[in-house]
């Protein structure tokens, strides 16, 4: 056969090996000509000769799902119904072939095996995966605003049971080997050298079984929740209790996962046909939703950020061995713990005296063994990462530093005392790096010798969990610096953006008129639960009152004085909130905020905050105006920093917000907002709150001009 995408062998005893290996990409996706293709191949595996079946890869992954760039030429419902469709019917003759013909067919998955490609293995009457770290088995559809599309909906909770395919559907959290052979996705988990010999082996010992659909054994807990699933009222409650968690974690916000709640349900009540046509018909639907595009511009930004090197030349980073954090308290402690375990460097972490060490040492072995308990690690390798960290009081050590990062106090003297102390002690090649939210770069590195060397890298906290990282340079910032950062940040597992320097760079400075405004309402008489209530409703994880003392109010009120200083008085917040430094409110933290704190655990609204505030009754404002004032204060700052070059693209700016700040996913990033807004509806709308309240709302020039022209900025 003259193929392209796939390598197919029939063996002398019958067993037909094919490894998809997709020709134009790195990685195998279900482009048109790979499905094509794939529909031939079944051809020729229907035939008599055949007696079993090996499906596996000639690439480093399985299948990582549909090629994503396809789903913009689905722009009608039919055209969507009828490209699904036909891949239904592939998947459906490749489970013919075990199911009325007799021939095993047997899934060696190794790598990614998601989305259409874990619907591919579902349709195997065996999967077999490799028990390497990077093999995983998912559904994520639901993370581009859609659902399974090729049968995931209904073939998955038949093999794993109504749980765990809820579970894997609407959360679109993959599994790893240990999880997926616990609940029964998988047969066994192998080594990645032997998996297709093995994945041959079971194939010809199924051509001689009774029923080459093989029973997978399952774990007995698991066994048991499979029974209670028969129940006709157990899977009631189970689908009503999915579908109540669910809308608590999506506000009604995102269509696709209540819809891969009914395709499953239809499936599991009516029969296989009618929940594939469900499934089919939702898909169709979902891909034209507005929800489903944003979130696909946040998947393409990010893909595209993965290759971006931060600099426009073909300067080549500085290799990383050796990490210095300065500081080991959250966010040193943060920094290190990501720097060893996903980065794999040496990290020495310095603090002033042993106590402080002692705390950062522990932050990261608790990080550590968090994630060994994920990842099924051995003690051995636990031990191994651990003993990549060491910690200091004083500046032993130093001397074959590639990269520092310093994560003190936000203090302009402290940091440029630091930044001279260390250049007496680490290589000139080193490259030193300011972890600072707020501070200009351009004013740390005045202290320097080496200001190319000089760069910003602000992480966001808890520094193991969010997946930002905001890399800021100056003028003076070499491009070998900048790219050292990058692919360092990359190499922590985290997704990075470029900006260059001003106060509070990008993410951090979009903040500003957005808590300025929630204060504004709160003198005017919105509650604390009013103008957090509305930005959750809108799509924010937590209102910006909450973030407040999240963040701590103490520091939120270090933050508003450099501001104000930097930008003057469309910067400036109400007077009022220095009551709340006076009663010594700083949040979380000491327990005493916007919020009632015991034990660390947040209680409700601390409704005496409004005494402290000098502030009287409370009144109603409609929940539409505060929505809207305190996200176009957000947008009109974004587009600012887009304006003044803080921003190198709008594509940076999206992916600030949503993976640094939270915003919504679903409305694809402040930019995709304003496009799908219109730049002169947001103006207009920015005009009128610029009457009543003054220049805090004045449009960005960038928006008038935008408004003028009719461009959009993604």
């Amino acid at each position: 056969m003259d193929l392209k995408n796939h390598k197919l062998t029939i063996r002398e005893d019958g067993v037909a090996v094919l490894l998809m290996d997709r020709v134009d990409t790195p990685m195998n996706t279900l482009g048109e000509d790979f499905v094509r293709e794939l529909d031939t191949v079944v051809d020729r595996l229907e035939e008599d000769d055949v007696k079993a079946v090996v499906i596996g890869s000639a690439k480093k992954d399985f299948l990582a799902g549909a090629d994503i760039t396809m789903f913009d030429d689905l722009d009608t419902v039919d055209a969507a119904v009828d490209a699904v469709s036909a891949l239904h019917d592939i998947y459906n003759r490749i489970e013919s072939l075990h199911r009325h013909q007799k021939k095993p067919v047997i899934a060696a998955i190794d790598g990614a095996c998601l989305g259409g490609g874990l619907e591919l293995a579902l349709t195997a009457s065996m999967r077999i995966c490799s028990n390497r770290d990077g093999t995983q088995l998912g559904q994520p559809e639901v993370q581009l605003g859609v659902i399974p599309g090729a049968g995931g909906t209904q073939r998955l909770p038949r093999i794993v049971g109504i749980q765990s395919a809820l579970e894997m559907i609407v959360t679109g959290r993959p599994v790893r080997p240990y999880k997926a052979k616990k609940i029964g996705l998988v047969s066994g988990a192998v080594p990645p050298e032997v998996l297709l010999d093995v994945a041959v082996e079971c194939a010809l010992e199924a051509i001689d079984s009774e029923d080459p659909d093989v029973v997978i054994a399952i774990n007995p807990k698991h066994l048991r929740t499979l029974a209670l699933e028969k129940n006709p009222v157990g899977r009631k409650i189970l689908f009503k209790k999915a579908t109540e968690a669910m809308l608590k974690e999506t506000k009604g916000h995102y269509p696709a996962p209540k819809r891969a709640i009914d395709a499953i349900q239809i499936g599991v009540d009516h029969g296989f046909d009618a929940g594939s046509a469900a499934e089919i018909r939702f898909f169709a639907e979902l891909v034209l939703t507005p929800e489903s595009k944003a979130l696909r511009s946040i998947f393409f930004a990010q893909q595209a950020l993965k290759h971006d090197s931060g600099v426009d030349s073909d300067a080549a980073p500085i290799d990383v061995d050796n990490v210095a954090v300065l500081g080991g308290g959250l966010m040193g402690g943060g920094i290190a713990a990501v720097s060893t375990s996903k980065a794999g460097a040496n990290v020495r972490i310095k603090e002033i005296d042993d106590d402080g060490v002692a705390r950062g040492l522990a932050y990261v072995d608790r990080v550590v063994r968090r994630r060994a308990k994920r990842a099924r690690m051995s003690e051995f390798e636990v031990d191994q990462v651990l003993h990549r960290v060491t910690g200091t009081t004083g500046w032993n050590g130093f001397g074959n530093t590639d990269l520092v990062i310093e994560a003190v106090f936000e203090d302009l003297d402290l940091k440029q005392s630091i930044v001279k102390q260390v250049e007496e002690v680490v290589p000139e090649s080193a490259v030193f790096a300011s972890n600072t939210s707020t501070l200009p770069i351009t004013d740390i590195a005045k202290a320097s010798a080496r200001p190319d060397k000089v760069v910003g890298m602000h992480y966001f906290s808890p520094v193991e969990k969010m997946p930002l990282l905001e890399v800021i340079t100056t003028d003076k910032t070499s491009d070998e610096t900048t790219a050292t950062a990058v692919k360092f940040g990359k190499r922590q597992g985290k997704t990075v953006i470029v900006v260059n320097d001003g106060t509070g760079f990008y993410t951090s400075r979009v903040l500003g008129p957005y808590s300025n405004e929630a204060a504004f309402l709160l003198e005017e008489g919105a509650s604390v639960e009013a103008i957090d209530g509305a930005m959750t409703d809108w799509g924010f994880p937590v209102g910006p009152l909450l973030l407040a003392d999240e963040v701590g109010i103490d520091v939120g009120a270090h933050i508003s004085e450099i501001f104000l200083e930097a930008f003057g008085e469309r910067m400036r917040g109400p007077e009022m909130m220095s009551g709340l430094i006076a009663d010594d409110r700083k949040g979380r933290k000491n327990g005493k905020g916007f919020y009632v704190y015991e034990d660390g655990d947040r209680k409700g609204v601390d409704q005496t905050v409004y005494q402290a505030l000098g502030l009287g009754d409370r009144k109603e404002i409609d929940r539409t105006e505060i929505q809207e004032r305190l996200s176009l204060a957000f947008l009109n700052e974004a587009a600012l920093c887009l304006e003044e070059g803080i921003l190198r693209s709008a594509r940076d700016g999206d992916i600030g917000a949503v993976f640094g700040l939270g915003y919504p996913p679903f409305r694809g990033g402040p930019f995709w907002t304003i496009d799908q807004m219109g730049a002169a509806n947001v103006v207009e709308r920015l005009r009128a709150l610029e009457e009543r309240f003054g220049n805090r709302f004045t449009p960005a020039q960038i928006l008038i001009d935008h408004a003028e022209s009719g461009s959009t900025f993604r």
